[in-house]
């Protein structure tokens, strides 16, 4: 008889067909494999040059064209080239540019779900836990040998528990959960662990992507947010993805969602996270809504409510980017594209836009972004003198009204 186990151990025993716990390795059947541009020769040439081979399993494989989307450069567009070239050689699935960010396109396509292992080139990875999926990301050897075996091996990681109780107040949202989260964890106080959120009933599916999106910024390999609410709505959920009573915890974490405020990520590090009250009056450059974390359709509601009937500061960009191709034309069909052009804001072909810092709005020297993006560390959005800020889709718009960070309640 087996011992009580947490999500990530019930996972990892189905796929690798045997009871493991934290620490075991464990070789299990892999979903689905998603490459994304950024590292997508890198990943070819493993496969051709040293393995000699091509994907085991093409139909579990995914080329996503999202970081640098259109290309920027003539090298990037011959890197995207390279790309289409190899999928229609081996017949991998294919999204080209505009489809969308690589996670909201696989959640879109349904690639991602409950008890599957999903691999991706790409750090956020964790964002499938939304639906209780093991996602993580690694880098291109490891890709590429999941992609041409099916397989790959995994040290079963230990599991923080955080539990989430009370309610959210009007005007707090899921990245402010979320960024309260990694700064009670720290930068680095889950790493190689799996961070097990307990939502009860709570958040949709996308808010549930914003929850595990931000885990890997405690350096967790894997966050899954046990299902529940919407989910058990659009997914069969097996028994078997549940933790069981009496799992073994490393650490124990408890969020009043009733007593949180708004929350911001301050330059540059995740984990300095401010209540945005405490920041009021900081003067902002640009303000950039979109990406994995916050480019949803109801994200993109929740700064079009805020800015209906307003218009951006006259010194202050409002960059809209929508996670993807599906996301811009819901945004289309109602309406929310045209309140957010109206009140000056600029539209972004569906992908990472200027995340990264390589195209689509990067910063100059001194410039400072408010981003709803999950990362802000020096030199992230451009250059290393600039700053940016995190925060919640909502505050993101009020601070592009006001000209400086505020409150929806401050307009």
């Amino acid at each position: 008889m087996t011992s009580p186990q947490t999500m990530a151990e019930k996972i990892l025993s189905q796929k690798g067909n045997k009871p493991v716990y934290a620490g075991d390795l464990v070789v299990v059947e892999v979903d689905e494999v998603m490459i994304v541009d950024s590292i997508a020769e890198s990943v070819f040439q493993v496969l051709e040059k040293e393995l000699e081979t091509t994907p085991k399993y093409p139909e579990r494989v995914s080329i996503v064209i999202d970081h640098v989307a259109p290309a920027s450069s003539v090298n990037v567009a011959k890197s995207h080239q390279i790309a289409r070239a190899y999928a229609a050689k081996t017949g991998v699935k294919f999204f080209d540019v505009g489809r969308g960010i690589c996670h909201q396109v696989l959640m879109e396509e349904g690639l991602a779900f409950p008890g599957a292992i999903v691999l991706g080139s790409d750090s956020h990875s964790t964002t499938y836990g939304a639906v209780a999926a093991f996602g993580t990301g690694m880098g291109a050897t490891d890709i590429a040998i999941a992609a041409a075996s099916g397989k790959t091996w995994l040290r079963v990681p230990e599991s923080v528990k955080v539990t989430l109780k009370g309610e959210l107040p009007a005007g707090t949202s899921a990245k402010d959960v979320a960024l309260e989260m990694i700064r009670i964890l720290t930068a680095d106080g889950a790493t190689y662990m799996s961070v097990e959120i307990h939502a009860g009933d709570r958040f949709t599916r996308g808010e549930r992507m914003t929850l595990a999106n931000l885990c890997v910024e405690a350096g967790a390999k894997v966050g899954l947010v046990v299902p529940g609410g919407e989910i058990l709505e659009q997914y069969a959920v097996p028994d078997w993805v549940y933790p069981d009573a009496g799992a073994k915890y490393v650490r124990e974490v408890s969020i009043n969602l009733s007593s949180l405020t708004p929350r911001m990520s301050i330059p540059s590090y995740v984990d300095n996270v401010e209540e945005v009250s405490s920041l009021r009056g900081i003067r902002v450059d640009q303000v950039f809504i979109g990406t994995c974390t916050n480019g949803r359709l109801e994200d993109l509601h929740a700064a079009a409510a805020v800015l209906r009937g307003r218009k951006v500061a006259a010194h202050t960009r409002l960059l809209i980017i929508p996670a993807s191709s599906q996301v811009l034309e819901d945004a289309m069909k109602d309406g929310t594209l045209l309140e957010l052009i109206q009140a000056g804001g600029t539209l972004g072909t569906p992908g990472c836009g200027p995340c990264m810092g390589r195209h689509q709005g990067v910063l100059a020297p001194g410039e400072v972004c408010v981003s709803t993006s999950n990362r802000n560390f020096i030199g992230r959005m451009g250059d290393k003198d600039a700053q940016i800020y995190l925060s919640s889709p909502a505050v993101a718009a009020a601070t592009a009204v006001m000209g400086h960070i505020a409150l929806p309640s401050d307009l």
